[in-house]
């Protein structure tokens, strides 16, 4: 069990799966750059966590919700979650297209075993509406999820208490990163280089 002021930021878990890397300069080396992605879900979750409760028949929605998990050490805030005859089902919003990894499946869980430790009750579902196709995907909170979800808080602990920042490892997802020019900073300058002096050779090669 972990007490409150070791409680990690539950969306860290999103950017611990994606890079240890990221996670390490958002969340050890206060590192944060925008881009139009960030920027769009940026958005989205505004929207989503304006505070309050509404009901409609059979269901009550609570937004911007605050989640705690003392055995997992992790804080966050729920876009919304629908309580269907008191049974929670935490509903996640995310611009764009459903990822390749899972993420934000494990985002939506860890949302999950938060509300499950502090209503004392088994979530089995929830669900991710991602802005492209306007429309919900539901998602089982399996235990492959749910040890998953154990094992990267774990790990975030662990990389917290060691002030851990990962090497760096280049891999095409980085292009996607908005920390890539504090990340890759040479690598960018050097990628960029070698544009403009290939750019020139066509140029000059068609000169007579």
């Amino acid at each position: 069990m972990y007490d409150e002021d070791q409680l990690l930021p539950l969306s860290g878990l999103q950017h611990l799966v994606f890079c240890e890397r990221q996670w390490a300069l958002i969340h050890l080396e206060q590192q944060w750059e925008e881009n139009r992605h960030t920027a769009e879900g940026g958005l989205i979750h505004e929207t989503a966590h304006q505070e309050g409760k509404e009901s409609r028949p059979g269901v009550k929605i609570c937004r911007g919700l605050r989640l705690r998990s003392l055995r997992l050490g992790l804080t966050g805030q729920a876009d919304i979650v629908e309580f269907h005859t008191r049974q929670p089902f935490p509903v996640e919003y995310k611009r764009g297209k459903p990822k390749a990894d899972l993420s934000d499946s494990i985002q939506l869980c860890a949302q999950a075993i938060c509300l499950e430790e502090m209503l004392d009750l088994t979530i089995r579902c929830g669900a991710l509406f991602y802005g492209t196709p306007r429309r919900r995907l539901d998602v089982a909170f399996d235990v492959t999820l749910r040890h998953e979800v154990e094992r990267l808080a774990a790990r975030m602990h662990d990389l917290y208490r060691r002030r851990c920042t990962p090497v760096v490892e280049y891999a095409p997802k980085c292009d996607n990163c908005s920390l890539i020019e504090v990340c890759l900073p040479k690598q960018r300058k050097d990628a960029s280089r070698y544009l403009l002096s290939s750019i020139r050779t066509v140029v000059e090669g068609r000169n007579p």
